[in-house]
């Protein structure tokens, strides 16, 4: 039921837990609808904090007994946990709760998912589970029995003893409560070992549903790399017997680092050529990379509070990028990122929903899983690799590792070790983590006797709660080119910290065109005039992969502006410079897949809004199209030979030499596709072997309204897997033209194979609604509607999911008045509905706004 008042939680306000933990016990019987839970907590006074309250939490918990030092005792219940009379020395605190896992829909705490046990404890799952200070700077060591009927039990750390109809498992490395896990099912694994550097031998385990053991095998090898990797670059080593993975259908995240036993949503860990995307084999490397690496970046050395987030999830982000920079194209990673950087964090940074890397405040700590707390906070690990160098970056990472390994750490602890290991003095840099906003990072030029000065201002826009805002400290790399494409100064790193500065490069015979924020040094938007000619230059000379690609962004984002906006025609030197680009064979193919991509219809609305106009959903996505039109006639010559070129003629891998060939063919095919109806597509999708083809040709068909055929045939094919079938139901609602979109969401929501209590299903559903920009801002205001609709029925049942999808309402401000009076409706409709999870209440409110 809706709080009356939801508390606000302050960073200001942390102060420890009264006691100290020294060792948990915990034993399952296990039932679907009737679980027992007994645990046995050993509590001492902690002798820093004088003024002790004991209270654990416990949420929907069935209270059977409580015991201290044997004896029974009454706790006071509320429905947030109890509190109890304690001594005022070492005391063990026993309790047996009942909790449901079968009517468990929210998949936090222990749930079921297709008869299967899992636990989500992450963030405050685990008062769920049982009475317990359910905070992350509570540490212990757990033992844990499992009883039941499941032929695999298993839970975090070794195991120490089974038989029938029981398993026993020891954590020896002490954790706070969001990193306990439970799984318990009919499941097979998928077996391997792994020798550590110091001759540790380390079991491996994907657990799967029986059927899915023929997806695992990428996954497995995957985890090997990242346990190799980890040790030859930052020099963890794992630290267990014993490492298991188990892929569950129902869970709200991508997968959870619980210590030894990490769980991962089927998406995220099975794959196959005939199943998978190249991209999902990526995106499963990259993730499994992510939560194994938070074995020492989050398992190891945990975050004292939740406004720490960043400090585990940022930072392990950062660490997986270099892995997938290592294994596949670093150019393509980094473009890849900024990418999804600017389309998500900085649309959340400027907008109702902005806060900082680490906030300052928080009702519902589940609504601050962001792009900020991720994303950014990796941008800032990055800045400071940047500013401080390779070599002082891990010996600062080291002393990290050995100042901290076992503690609940902070941001302060963080840039303290830095500073202690590199001797700078980092108090402006913590303005990063502590001020919300895009720094906007004005630059101008002038060149005199053969000196050359580029003269910089930076300024943060105002954002919810912070209207000044101080000058950060900006790595800027900048390479300086010749007329004839010739590096005349190689990339240096500017080291901005004022409001506004010059820097000055001399002895130069001509004037220099700029290549500024190589490798996008920090997370700035850069505001600079510049000439078409420029940017095609520096497209065709730039020696920064990133700058190259960003030239050609900028050029197509311009010329699409200019055509909403005066509707001008397709521009030319954007048409003539991409073609150069798409032909240089020097150039990776991955690399010119994605410059062969456009702005998204949300970048050009942003874009447009910034520029003082309000952006019009339908005029942008007719402008994209007018675009790829001209495009493809452009290139109508260029276009099969690339087609024929990069076609892979040999056993499909997911490598990236492979993985950039089809990209580069498949882009090609999309403008074969829009001059001759589809043809050669359906050829694609006839005699496609992997999923990457057969989807690219499907989304092709989809695209030239030739695809109802293949439609068909595509759920026939697959309606066996459900992880396909996602896609299924997404694409059509991606490709669905802008006043269908909703319709088609009504229909696809009718359809046997659509449940919402699914996760993945809602969000390949209603998630691709929100992400057509076009369909979902259509005028009429039908795709609000259908969304806000399903919002409400799924709140009483997965109040996690919905809060979190609504964010997209959160650029509600930017548009037209009659659009703006059709959101704010829906958002007062959602705010109305009775009983309103806490979740969804503040995520709505911050949105709604004043």
């Amino acid at each position: 039921m809706r709080d009356a008042a939801p508390q606000t939680i302050y960073l200001k306000d942390y102060t420890p837990f009264g006691y100290l933990v020294d060792n948990v016990h915990l034993t399952f019987a296990l039932s679907p609808g009737a679980t027992r839970v007994t645990s046995r907590i050993a509590f001492r006074p902690n002798p820093k904090v004088t003024d002790r309250v004991f209270f654990l939490h416990g949420e929907d918990l069935k209270l059977h007994w409580a015991k201290i030092d044997g004896a029974d005792v009454s706790p006071q219940l509320t429905d947030r946990g109890l509190t109890c009379t304690v001594p005022d020395a070492p005391f063990i605190f026993e309790a047996e709760v009942e909790i449901d896992p079968a009517a468990n829909t929210a998949l936090e705490g222990l749930y079921m998912s297709n008869g299967m046990y899992c636990t989500q404890c992450e963030a405050e799952g685990f008062r769920k589970i049982t009475y317990y200070p359910d905070r992350p700077d509570v540490m212990s060591v757990f033992t844990v029995r499992i009883e039941g009927d499941e032929n695999v039990m298993l839970s975090n750390g070794n195991p120490v003893a089974d038989g029938d109809g029981f398993a026993e498992w020891q954590d020896p490395w002490p954790k706070p409560a969001y990193l306990f896990a439970l799984v318990a099912g009919d499941l097979v694994n998928h077996p391997d070992r792994f020798t550590t550097r110091s001759g540790r031998e380390v079991e491996l385990n994907i657990w799967v549903r029986p059927g899915d053991e023929g997806k695992c095998a990428f996954g497995m090898e995957a985890l090997k790399k990242s346990m190799k990797w980890d040790e030859d670059v930052y020099g963890r080593e794992y630290d267990l017997d014993i490492f298991n993975i188990v892929a569950v259908d129902d869970f709200n995240m991508g997968a959870m680092e619980n210590k030894g036993l990490n769980i991962f949503n089927s998406s995220a860990v099975l794959a196959s050529a005939e199943t998978s995307t190249d991209a999902n084999f990526e995106r499963i490397e990259a993730i499994i990379a992510h939560e194994y690496f938070h074995n020492w970046t989050g398992n190891r050395i945990t975050c004292r509070d939740w406004f720490q987030l960043c400090l585990k999830e940022g930072l392990t982000v950062y660490r997986d990028s270099q892995f997938t920079s290592d294994m596949r194209s670093a150019p393509v990673k980094r473009i890849s990122d900024v990418i999804a950087l600017r389309a998500r964090q900085f649309r959340e940074d400027n907008g109702p929903l902005a806060h900082p890397v680490r906030p300052d405040s928080f009702v519902e700590i589940n609504n601050f899983y962001t792009a900020t707390v991720y994303e950014k906070g990796a941008e800032l690990i990055g800045m400071l690799k940047t500013l401080v160098g390779d070599e002082a970056y891990y010996k600062a990472l080291d002393l990290y590792f050995e100042r901290h390994d076992g503690d609940a750490a902070t941001i302060e602890d963080w840039l303290n070790v830095f500073q202690d290991a590199t001797g700078r003095d980092l108090t402006q840099f913590k303005c990063w983590y502590e001020e919300a906003g895009t720094p906007r990072l004005t630059v101008s030029d002038d060149f005199k006797d053969g000196t050359y000065t580029l003269n910089f201002e930076q300024k943060t826009p105002p954002t919810p709660g912070q209207d000044v805002k101080n000058p950060r400290v900006i790595p800027i790399t900048v390479g300086l080119l010749g007329p004839n494409g010739d590096e005349v100064r190689e990339s240096t790193v500017l080291e901005m910290t004022e409001g506004k500065q010059s820097f000055s490069f001399d002895g130069l015979s001509t004037r220099p065109i700029p290549s500024i924020l190589r490798g996008f040094s920090a997370p700035v938007i850069l505001e600079r005039k510049t000439a078409n000619t420029e940017r095609a230059f520096l497209l065709a000379h730039d020696t920064d992969p990133f700058n190259k690609w960003e030239a050609g962004n900028a050029l197509a984002r311009d010329g699409l502006i200019a055509m909403v906006r005066d509707g001008a025609a397709p521009d030319g030197a954007y048409l003539d410079a991409v073609q150069t680009m798409a032909r240089d064979d020097d150039l990776d193919p991955a690399f010119r897949a994605l410059a062969l991509g456009l702005p998204s219809q949300d970048d050009l609305a942003q874009a447009l809004f910034d520029l003082g106009h309000t952006p019009d959903p339908q005029a942008i996505w007719d402008a994209l199209e007018t675009l790829r039109q001209a495009r493809a006639q452009a290139m109508q010559d260029l276009a099969p030979r690339l087609y024929a070129q990069f076609q892979v003629n040999e056993a499909y891998s997911p490598d990236a030499r492979q993985a950039g060939a089809r990209a580069l063919a498949n882009a090609a095919l999309g403008l074969i596709t829009r001059l001759d109806g589809g043809s050669q597509a359906q050829k694609q999708y006839d005699t496609a072997d992997n999923m990457t083809q057969q989807l690219a040709a499907w989304s092709c068909l989809l695209q030239a309204k030739t695809g109802d055929a293949a439609t068909q045939a595509f759920y026939r094919q697959w309606q066996h897997d459900r992880l396909v079938i996602d896609k299924w139901f997404m694409l059509q609602i991606l490709h669905a033209e802008p006043e269908e979109a909703a319709n088609t969401v009504k229909k696809l929501t009718k359809h046997t194979d659509f449940t919402m209590k699914n996760p993945n299903r809602f969000r390949a559903t209603l998630g691709a609604l929100s992400g057509s920009a076009a369909g979902f801002h259509h005028a009429r205001g039908e795709g609000y509607k259908v969304l806000a609709d399903w919002l409400i029925k799924l709140d009483p049942l997965n109040p996690q999911t919905t809060a979190r999808m609504c964010s997209a309402f959160e650029t509600w401000k930017r548009y037209d008045s009659g659009r703006q009076a059709l959101i704010k409706a829906q958002l007062d409709r959602i705010l109305a509905t009775p009983n309103l999870s806490r979740d969804t209440t503040e995520m709505v409110s911050r949105i709604r706004g004043a």
